[in-house]
């Protein structure tokens, strides 16, 4: 049974850590193959599985030494059907990896939550193409019949939310979030974003995320960002403006290249975990609603402790510095 789908703690505006770039953190510092960056695979093994749990474990150890929830993203942001064929798997076998993930979720819960850090389970979804490259592009019906199979799955499981990440354009999501409605679960759309601060499609995110709320009545829980860095759009977050209070969490890269660079890059930029955390901390005093933290592309547990670090005091003032875990 779900433990928060009926009332999810990070609404309460208190800070939620996540993890960081899971695929560039295994592929890079770890040295995996990631076929199709689908870190789901590694659920497959046993070494797979360890390999994860000291990863998530990493993370997952700042937020409860500070006291702070968590978000425990799963890793099925590839473990949908289109992707689950490429690498072989059968719509059985996709089912099952998506279940076991939630499972595996669930055993990190027990062993790292307490009173002061409660911790969401995220069934983490993926957009059907590519993150960084536009290309084909579905209706928003069709984009809910082509995701409603895995979040049916998350439905039956442990599962309290379903996080999207990575959509590259607002059909997608409409049909993402329909999906989750229909099937009870709470969900939360986050965009990525170009250097000009717009979507892919050229779309603003104001627009994006007006155009998802119109077409289905608000039904995001949350919007998020990830996979862009804050100097690509913290100016497209203009101060004051009503719809702001719909964002609430931030997962960037920790490298300021554009994407078509990064796609194109043999090494990992990491960046600076210093720099990027003063980043997310003046983000925060300018948009107050942002309180899901976390890093995606580059970033590993130093970003995440440098985030914590920085922006830990604005929502606690007896804690004037996030201790190391």
């Amino acid at each position: 049974m779900a433990k928060y789908r009926s009332d999810l703690p990070q609404m309460s505006g208190e800070l939620f850590l996540t993890d960081s770039g899971m695929e560039t953190t295994l592929i890079f510092h770890k040295g995996l193959e990631l076929p199709g960056f689908a870190s789901f695979t590694l659920l497959e093994s046993e070494t797979g599985v360890e390999t994860m749990r000291r990863y998530y474990a990493r993370h997952a150890a700042i937020a409860r030494a500070n006291g702070f929830g968590f978000i425990l993203e799963s890793p099925t942001w590839r473990a949908s059907a289109d992707w689950g064929r490429t690498l072989g798997y059968s719509d059985a076998a996709l089912a099952d990896v998506n279940r076991t993930a939630i499972a595996f979720m669930a055993a990190l819960r027990d062993a790292w939550e307490n009173a002061s850090s409660p911790m969401v389970i995220s069934a983490c979804v993926g957009p059907r193409g590519d993150g960084y490259q536009l290309g084909a592009t579905m209706t928003a019906a069709e984009a809910e019949a082509y995701h409603a199979a895995q979040i049916g799955v998350f439905r039956g499981t442990q599962a309290d939310m379903v996080t999207a990440m990575t959509l590259n354009y607002a059909e997608e999501a409409i049909g993402i979030t329909r999906a989750a409605v229909q099937t009870g679960m709470p969900v939360a759309i986050s965009f990525t974003l170009e250097t000009d601060g717009r979507l892919p499609t050229g779309q603003t995110l104001h627009d994006a995320v007006a155009a998802v709320d119109a077409a289905t009545g608000q039904g995001p829980v949350y919007y998020m960002i990830n996979c862009a860095h804050p100097a690509h759009f913290a100016h497209a977050l203009a101060e004051g403006e009503p719809w702001l209070s719909r964002l609430r969490g931030l997962r960037a890269n920790a490298s300021k290249r554009s994407h078509a660079e990064l796609d194109a890059a043999p090494d990992l930029d990491a960046g600076d975990p210093v720099e990027l955390g003063q980043a997310y901390r003046d983000l925060l005093r300018r948009l107050p609603h942002l309180n899901v933290l976390g890093g995606c592309c580059g970033t590993d547990h130093r970003h995440v402790q440098e985030i914590c670090r920085c922006c830990g005091p604005l929502f606690r003032s007896a804690r004037p510095r996030c201790v190391a875990a």
